[in-house]
C-alpha cells in the first residue's frame, strides 16, 4: 500500500513502525457550530483510510480531537449568555449526530482539549527548560527559529515566511523576540474561561493542544497524522516544531491531507452565502449522497458541490441500493443447486478480479474514485449474472464480497434495512426481474 506522504511529496510504500498496528492521529472539528461540508470531508476520508487498514488486518488506534476552548466558542457563549462549555458539549454531540449519519466511525479515543491542559502546561514547560519557548508578561512564544527543520511540512523557506499564523488575538505582539515566533500559552482576558499555570491564569494556544493529545494517546511518534490542507501551515508545522523539539524523535511519519471543498466553482465562505451544513444537505438529500460525492474524487483532489453533483451521487447510490436488493431477491429465490456449474465458477472468479481491482486502486494512495469504478464493474457482473435463476452459493459469494467492499470499506449502503421486503416490495422487484 502507498500512500503520497505531505512531508516527502511523493507516494511512500506504507510501513507502519509496530508490525499490524497503526496510530492514527487526525485533527477534528472546533466546536462552535453546526459542521459544514468542509468539516465532512476528512471525517470521511480518514474514517475511510482507517477501515481500509483494519480491512488489510491492521489494528487501527485512531485518535481524533475536539478543539473546545478556542475564540470562536468565547464569542459564540459571549453572544448566547452561556458558558463556553455548554457550546463546545452542544455542538459536540450535534458533531456526533453527522458522523453518524454520516457512517463515521466513533475514534478510538475523542479527547477534548479542555480535559488535557495539565499535560500541555507540561510540554510547554519541557520546551521552556530547552530554550524552545519564552515567557513575557504571561504569555509564553515558541522560538521558531530555534527548531533548524522548520517548514519542512510546508516546505516553506522560514526567511520568507511573514507571521502568518493563526490570528490569537493576543496583546502585546510587539513583545515577541521574532515576529514568527507563535503563542503556546497566553494570559485570560475578562469573560474567558481560563486555567492555573506557573505563567499566569490563561489557556493554551491552538497548536500545543494536538501535540499534547497525539502523544498521550499515541505515542512520541505516530504512523499517520492527517487533516485538511488548510492545517498544513501554520497548524501542522507548529505541531512538529513543538513535539520533535520536545521529544527528540520524529512526530508523524506519514502527513495525509486532503483537499478543498469548492460551492460551484468558488471557495465556500458564509460572506459569499454559499456556505452549507452536513445537517441542511442530509435534511434535503440524506447524509449517504454526501459520503458518496467525497468517495467520489480522490482525497487529495478539490470536490466541486453543487445540486448537480449532489443529484448525480443519489443516482449512483440507487444503483448500488437497487443491485443489493436484486441481489437478495435472487438469493432468497436460488436454486437448490446448480444448473450451471461453469458458468458459477466463471462468475465467482469475475467477483474476485472485481476485489484486485478495488485492492489496486486502494493500495495507490487511497484512490476511492477508481475503487468505486471497480464497483460499478461488480454491479454489472451480478445483474448479468442474476438475470436467470442461479444457485445459492455463487450468489452468497456476490453478496459477502459486495457487503465487504462497499459497506464494511467504502462505509455505503449503512441504511439497508435487514428486515424481510415487504410483500409490495417483493413483488416489484420479481416484475422487474422478469
Amino acid at each position: 500500500m502507498k500512500v503520497y506522504n505531505t512531508l516527502s511529496k511523493q507516494k511512500e510504500e506504507f510501513v507502519p513502525l509496530q508490525e499490524g498496528k497503526v496510530s492514527m492521529y487526525v485533527c477534528g472539528p472546533t466546536v462552535y457550530n453546526l459542521i459544514h461540508i468542509g468539516n465532512a470531508r476528512p471525517m470521511i476520508v480518514f474514517d475511510t483510510v482507517r477501515r481500509y487498514l483494519e480491512h488489510k488486518g491492521y489494528e487501527v488506534n485512531y485518535v481524533s480531537n475536539f478543539t473546545d476552548v478556542d475564540d470562536k466558542i468565547i464569542a459564540k457563549a459571549n453572544e448566547e449568555g452561556v458558558t463556553a462549555k455548554e457550546i463546545s458539549e452542544r455542538y459536540i454531540a450535534e458533531c456526533k449526530k453527522d458522523m453518524a449519519g454520516m457512517n463515521v466511525k466513533p475514534a478510538t479515543t475523542h479527547p477534548l482539549a479542555t480535559q488535557e491542559i495539565d499535560g500541555m502546561i507540561q510540554l510547554i514547560q519541557t520546551l521552556m527548560d530547552k530554550g524552545y519557548a519564552y515567557e513575557k508578561n504571561g504569555t509564553v512564544y515558541y522560538r521558531t527559529r530555534q527548531f533548524k527543520e522548520y517548514g519542512k511540512l510546508s516546505h516553506k523557506n522560514l526567511d520568507d515566511l511573514q507571521s502568518g499564523f493563526r490570528s490569537l488575538k493576543v496583546s502585546g505582539e510587539d513583545q515577541k523576540e521574532d515576529p514568527l515566533d507563535f503563542v503556546l500559552w497566553k494570559p485570560k482576558k475578562e469573560g474567558e474561561p481560563s486555567w492555573p499555570s506557573p505563567w499566569c491564569d490563561g489557556r493554551p494556544g491552538w497548536h500545543i493542544e494536538c501535540s499534547v493529545m497525539a502523544k498521550k494517546y499515541l505515542g512520541d511518534e505516530i504512523d499517520i497524522h492527517a487533516g485538511g490542507e488548510d492545517l498544513i501551515f501554520p497548524h501542522h508545522e507548529n505541531e512538529i516544531a513543538q513535539s520533535e523539539c520536545c521529544t527528540g524523535k520524529e512526530y508523524a511519519h506519514y502527513w495525509m491531507h486532503n483537499g478543498y471543498i469548492n460551492v460551484d466553482n468558488k471557495k465556500m465562505s458564509k460572506s459569499l452565502g454559499n456556505f452549507f451544513t452536513v445537517r441542511e444537505v442530509a435534511e434535503k438529500y440524506g447524509y449517504e449522497p454526501i459520503k458518496y460525492m467525497m468517495l467520489s474524487a480522490h482525497y487529495r483532489s478539490p470536490i466541486n458541490y453543487n445540486l448537480t453533483i449532489i443529484e448525480q451521487c443519489k443516482a449512483a447510490l440507487e444503483r448500488l441500493h437497487n443491485c443489493r436488493d436484486n441481489l437478495d431477491f435472487a438469493i432468497k429465490n436460488a436454486l437448490p443447486e446448480t444448473a450451471d456449474a461453469a458458468a458459477d465458477e466463471a462468475f465467482k472468479q469475475q467477483v474476485d478480479s472485481r476485489k484486485a481491482q478495488f485492492i489496486e486502486a486502494m493500495d495507490d494512495d487511497l484512490n476511492t474514485a477508481d475503487g468505486i469504478a471497480a464497483v460499478f464493474d461488480l454491479v454489472r457482473d451480478i445483474n448479468t449474472f442474476i438475470a436467470v435463476p442461479r444457485a445459492k452459493e455463487a450468489l452468497s459469494y456476490a453478496s459477502e464480497m459486495f457487503d465487504r467492499l462497499v459497506t464494511d470499506v467504502l462505509g455505503l449502503l449503512y441504511d439497508r434495512k435487514e428486515d424481510n421486503l415487504d410483500a409490495e416490495i417483493e413483488a416489484l422487484i420479481e416484475q422487474r426481474q422478469q
